[in-house]
């Protein structure tokens, strides 16, 4: 829809098919192979085929619509704007030249050309694309197999002519020479194809001996699980399907007809450089203090800071770790760490911070799905700097986005901590809107310190039961309860006459017990405001069962992250921020922090966040009792809420 629409700026359009085209990998990756293996239990069959039949149908259309939009609109936009990219149809003339010098060059540099025989041991990775090619000689035919380098290359190749940028996929490029690699063969049929593989680590045994070196010997394994998906273009003979299937053990994968090009999700690096075909780059708020103090550490202590990124910089929460490496004052640092940067300036403040004597605990999640290895490497990098580093909890996922430090000053200590709705990552605070609270409140950090103690503990069990939690809110211990007593309280007050509402921001609304309580709430009276911007299972506007909930869902510049949670309270808001979405795995099978705001002036700057969200008539779509996404028809004012948002911190920065 977003790639759809002509508001958005043509190479980002681009960018919202090529994150559809990633999505898509991940969901055959991780959703198909549940679906695939449940579809085999006797109990569950016949329902998860007809899930996975419906699947497939709606993929089909998806793609349907991704291509028209590609083809219809985007790339003669984009040649209206001098580039001219290359897509099913032979590379232009005047460019011809310029191609077959880059394929000797460059490209056949790193060519493997493999015969299919009887005899042929011969593996395609996960989500790499390859040329399957039919050549003949006399009366002699035989079936190449070819990759696509563009691990090594890139995908695309750039040839600028008479003011045109000419765009080429370098598949194409390969196509267009296999003559002069076979000479003396006709080549009777090329085809890209690619297969996706099931992305999950077997990690049965993953709490005997060390976990980081059975994750490692895992991801080695990880591009070797089995197909999920086989992807061929239109036109490819059955027999020669066939044959490949065969060839490559596919017979367990969804057999799909796609477009001749594959993996679309690198139009991402599409080599474009023309601002104005890009959103515009917008510079981050940077934060003002209060206080006439180089010192961040004595900010907080004066009041707390409510960032809200993309709209404020990150550099706070990196001055945070910064000037606790380096504050003499500063014995002690702990902190979460489940997605991170590849080149952290957080880790390396970490680093620095041992290095200065500090003692520093990290708990790195490894299981922090296609960040394992990245978590893996830097653990080892943290080890070897001397921060004591504690890995995964069994069963459980440690999500929590928390950091805290110990400050001692004439023998009196100070803690002061950072709670966040989103990860430890500088690259993502870019264009990920997340809320993270700079606090020395001592009912938060008493608790926060508690809940390190419990993931440094090696007898967890043990000790759970002694562990309480008041203020913040941890799955595993006291989360989801609280959240169904808030409900409940709202329940309470609409049947006394008492004003009631809920307001609630996540990802994901998927556990049945919370949605259950929410349709209660309705029921009652209770108006609920949902903002849920991906999975929701929660049905809205059904008479006698949620006429009294609205979902909306928006998607603009920037991923909507920050999980808000606010109970009107008669007046009184009780709001809570954090990690959890409500689905699931967040509430039975991962660590997970919500916490409270306590000042007004920051309480009434996330209802004011939250109003404008609500007002989104641009970017927002509302969910309808079919759980499609409706478009909002309003002839009043347009209020696109990013901009709002934008507009509302920048003048909150200038008071």
């Amino acid at each position: 829809m977003e790639a759809a629409s002509d508001t958005v700026p043509l190479m980002e359009r681009l960018k919202f098919l090529s994150i559809f085209s990633s999505n898509l990998d991940e969901f055959f990756r991780v959703r198909i192979p549940a679906i695939t293996a449940l579809s085999k239990i006797k109990s569950k069959g016949k329902k998860s085929k007809q899930v996975l039949k419906d699947i497939t149908e709606k993929i089909q259309r998806q793609q349907q619509l991704f291509g028209d939009i590609l083809q219809t609109e985007i790339i003669p936009q984009l040649k209206g704007a001098g580039i001219y990219l290359v897509y099913n149809e032979p590379i232009p003339q005047v460019i011809l030249a310029d191609t077959t010098t880059y394929f000797l060059n460059t490209i056949a540099s790193f060519l493997k050309l493999i015969p299919l025989t009887a005899n042929t041991k011969v593996f395609p990775e996960n989500n790499k694309i390859y040329i399957v090619a039919t050549i003949k000689k006399k009366e002699k035919e035989q079936v190449i197999f070819i990759n696509v380098p563009s691990d090594h290359t890139g995908r695309f190749l750039k040839v600028s002519k008479d003011g045109t940028d000419y765009i080429v996929f370098i598949d194409d490029i390969i196509r267009n020479n296999l003559p002069l690699v076979f000479p003396n063969h006709h080549v009777t049929g090329i085809y890209n194809i690619k297969i996706t593989r099931d992305a999950e680590l077997d990690l049965t045994d993953e709490y005997i001996g060390d976990l980081s070196e059975k994750i490692e010997q895992q991801l080695t394994k990880r591009d070797l699980g089995t197909a999920t998906r086989f992807l061929f273009p239109p036109g490819m003979p059955e027999t020669l399907v066939d044959k490949l299937v065969d060839t490559f053990s596919l017979s367990d994968a969804s057999m799909m007809r796609g477009g001749n090009y594959h993996n679309l999700k690198d139009f991402m690096a599409l080599p474009v450089q023309n601002p104005s075909l890009f959103y515009p780059y917008v510079p981050p708020l940077e934060y003002s203090f209060k206080q006439e103090s180089s010192s961040l550490f004595n900010e907080i202590s004066y009041k707390d800071i409510l960032l809200h990124t993309p709209y404020y910089s990150y550099n706070m929460v990196l001055r945070f770790f910064n000037e606790a490496s380096f504050d003499e004052d500063v014995e002690e640092i702990y902190t979460t760490l489940y997605r991170v940067a590849n080149d952290s300036k957080i880790v390396n403040a970490l680093i620095s911070a041992a290095h200065n004597g500090k003692k520093v605990t990290v708990f790195v999640e490894l299981k922090a799905r296609f960040d394992e290895a990245n978590n893996i490497k830097w653990g080892k990098r943290m080890k070897a700097a001397g921060i004591k580093v504690i890995y995964s909890i069994p069963h459980l996922k440690v999500h929590a986005k928390i950091a805290l430090v110990k400050r001692k000053k004439k023998d009196e200590s100070s803690w002061f901590g950072l709670l966040a709705t989103g990860n430890m990552n500088e690259n993502t605070a870019r264009f990920y809107t997340d809320h993270i609270l700079l606090t020395a409140n001592d009912q938060l950090l008493l608790e926060l310190e508690r809940l390190f103690q419990y993931l440094g503990h090696p007898k967890k069990h043990e000790i759970e039961s002694k562990i309480k939690f008041n203020y913040l809110l941890v799955s595993q211990f006291n989360l989801q309860k609280k959240f169904l007593d808030l409900i409940d309280a709202e329940i309470v007050n609409v049947r006394k006459g008492l004003p009631a509402g809920i307001t609630i921001k996540l990802n994901n609304l998927e556990e049945k017990t919370l949605i259950a309580k929410l349709y209660e709430a309705s029921c009652a009276g209770v108006k609920i405001s949902l903002i849920v911007r991906s999975v929701c299972c929660l049905v809205p506007g059904v008479p006698g069962m949620s006429e009294n909930i609205t979902v909306k869902r928006i998607v603009d510049r920037y991923l909507e992250h920050g999980r808000v949670f606010i109970f009107h309270n008669q007046g009184d808001e009780i709001i809570f921020l954090g990690s959890a979405d409500w689905m699931n795995r967040n509430i039975y099978s991962r660590i997970e922090v919500c916490f409270p705001l306590f000042e007004s002036s920051l309480k009434e700057e996330i209802k004011q966040i939250i109003s404008i969200q609500l007002r989104d008539n641009v970017s927002a779509v509302t969910l309808d009792e079919q759980l499609e996404n409706q478009f909002i028809r309003d002839d009043g004012e347009k209020i696109r809420s990013q901009q709002a948002i934008h507009h509302l911190c920048v003048l909150s920065h200038v008071e």
